[in-house]
């Protein structure tokens, strides 16, 4: 029966949720200075024509029967049609979402390899040489704003020294030659066996993704050294070096179980952070992604992609909470038995 209400109780709260998500996101399609209809029929559109599309479009009727035909909508997977497109939004998103998550996915590698180690490193070197050199790289890494290192990446390693590819996922020369079965480059270039293009898709990613993987792994580091150093000066830990344990053992057996809730709590945020941040990188390198998508919508004056993007990103990012959520009684044994 705990089990049963506890289960009950998180299908409530997610789906209340939810609920606050698309009212939130309905609110800002009121808020933006876009006109729906005006994006539709164009500037020079009679007022019978604007009026009729208007009325269409259900824009009459009063503010809670638009919510309500909106939640309606979104419930049978309906996010809008695109201005631009013409086609489903929720089509258009679908299409997007793998480049993004292939995107976030190699800055959050790049982040985990590089911030939790050094802030394994900082915190055991606490204060001294190490400690203070890692913790100004991480605060340079985490003040830059992502578009200026973009920039200067493009600058530096595409136009000057050529080592990596321009803009783009991938160069025209594959485009149109692989048959994009799940929408994940990497993955498709290897099922077909063309180890051309798929060098070529890794070497396109490579820029963007350590852009957003420096910024992930900053913010890692600075995580993973606080949690560190207040499980270092707790009391099993010095009970551990009071029986002789090397500070290997006493770090990898003591120290990381004990911070793995927050740490991995830690970084699913920030993997959704990146899945949802990535707009001002995906425009800098032209990446197909999910923020190219949402940017080029608000420049169209597009409101239904913008809101469906919107919704879709938010329901994605309370997915992944309570799947972390449901990874804690797997980590910690104290909190299964709650």
């Amino acid at each position: 029966m705990p089990v049963i209400k506890r289960l009950g109780n998180n299908v409530a709260i997610f789906l209340s949720t939810v609920v606050g998500l698309l009212c939130f996101t309905f609110l800002i399609g009121k808020l933006l200075p876009i006109d729906p209809v005006l994006a539709i029929v164009g500037e020079h559109a009679s007022a019978d024509v604007y009026a009729q599309e208007k009325a269409k479009l259900g824009l009459n009727d009063p503010i809670p029967t638009q919510f309500f035909h909106y939640l309606e909508k979104v419930v049978h997977g309906d996010l809008g049609t695109s201005i631009t497109t013409g086609k489903p939004v929720l089509h258009d998103v679908l299409l997007a979402v793998p480049a993004t998550v292939e995107l976030g996915t190699a800055a959050m590698l790049i982040g985990l390899v590089l911030g939790i180690p050094s802030g394994i490193v900082a915190a055991v070197y606490r204060n001294k040489i190490p400690d203070r050199l890692i913790r100004v790289l991480s605060i340079f890494s985490h003040a830059v704003p992502g578009f200026w290192l973009g920039l200067i990446f493009l600058l530096i390693f595409y136009l000057e020294l050529g080592w990596v590819p321009g803009p783009g996922r991938i160069d025209i020369a594959y485009q149109y030659s692989i048959p994009l079965k799940t929408g994940f480059l990497l993955y498709d270039t290897l099922s077909e066996g063309d180890i051309a293009a798929f060098k070529d898709a890794v070497a396109h990613l490579i820029l963007p993704s350590l852009v957003l993987g420096l910024a992930s792994a900053a913010y890692l580091c600075r995580l993973t050294r606080g949690y560190m150093i207040e499980a270092l000066t707790s009391e099993y830990v010095t009970t551990a070096r009071m029986k002789g344990m090397p500070e290997h053992v006493v770090i990898l057996r003591h120290c990381l179980p004990n911070i793995a809730v927050p740490l991995v709590t830690s970084t699913a945020l920030c993997y959704v952070h990146l899945i949802e941040g990535a707009v001002l990188t995906e425009t800098i390198f032209t990446w197909p992604g999910l923020g190219l998508y949402i940017t080029q919508s608000i420049f169209s004056a597009d409101l239904p992609a913008v809101m469906g993007a919107v919704t879709f990103i938010g329901i994605f990012y309370l997915v992944v909470n309570k799947l972390v959520d449901a990874l804690y009684p797997l980590l910690d044994a104290r909190i299964a038995k709650k």
